[in-house]
């Protein structure tokens, strides 16, 4: 669907989309954004490409962008960069992005952490006897379960529970985001919490014009094709592109 059909308004003129990637390699940030390009380019964007995250200091560009869509994971980012960032979202910009492309970025930012709402603290691996030292050892069976909210947002809307045998993140977050599914970590008798603990999967989160959405299923290239999750990372894109009203 392209973004005027699902925003009337927005097609006075053609969407800019700016995907930023990098950080580490092991979560393939070109070949994951690569993968949702030519989505973009249907949905009638414009897209540009940084493999850095310079750009965000670029006021005059950021002002003229509709979209971010990032995967930078870890990596760092000076304060320039991350105050573009904000101003541009808080401007109406929209801001998205999945797994630790978004959920795991520029640690040492506490104004990055508060845009985003979430940071990433772990993935619960498997039992110790059964690892064997790679990073299938950290990837579990477990359901993301669409939220009440989440059955009738336009990014979930239709999309049931589905299970996945990937990463599951845990992570740490705040009550200004809008949940939209969760994902339950069991509590088990080699860790040291001592009950289930139900994490945010994916949400959204408005900050001041603009919305920023969260999908944290995403570690490889197989998760990002996932019919449940491609789909909520497409709608997502669609969801926080910048309004006629933001504009």
């Amino acid at each position: 669907m392209a973004v005027e059909e699902q925003f009337p308004g927005v097609g006075v003129r053609q969407p800019k989309a700016l995907v930023v990637r990098g950080g580490w390699e092991g979560h393939r940030p070109v070949e994951a954004t690569d993968s949702f390009l030519p989505f973009l380019e249907r949905g009638g964007y414009a897209v540009r490409v940084e493999d850095s995250t310079e750009v965000y200091a670029d006021a005059a560009e950021m002002a003229d962008t509709d979209l971010i869509v990032q995967c930078v994971t870890m990596s760092q980012i000076t304060a320039e960069e991350v105050a573009g960032l904000r101003a541009a979202v808080e401007a109406g910009t929209g801001f998205t992005g999945w797994h630790g492309g978004i959920a795991d970025s520029f640690r040492a930012s506490s104004d990055y952490l508060h845009l985003v709402g979430g940071q990433f603290a772990t993935h619960p691996g498997k039992r110790p006897g059964e690892r064997a030292g790679g990073p299938e050892d950290n990837y579990l069976p477990h359901s993301v379960t669409i939220t009440a909210l989440g059955r009738e947002h336009p990014i979930t809307a239709g999309i049931e529970d589905f299970e996945l045998v990937t990463e599951q993140y845990w992570v740490l977050h705040d009550g200004l985001n809008d949940v939209l599914a969760t994902t339950t970590h069991p509590a088990e008798e080699w860790q040291p919490w001592q009950r289930p603990v139900t994490c945010p999967a994916i949400w959204t989160r408005q900050w001041g014009a603009g919305r920023i959405v969260v999908t944290t299923p995403g570690h490889s290239l197989d998760v990002l094709e996932h019919p449940d999750v491609r789909t909520v990372i497409e709608r997502g894109m669609l969801w926080a592109t910048r309004t006629a009203s933001a504009s």
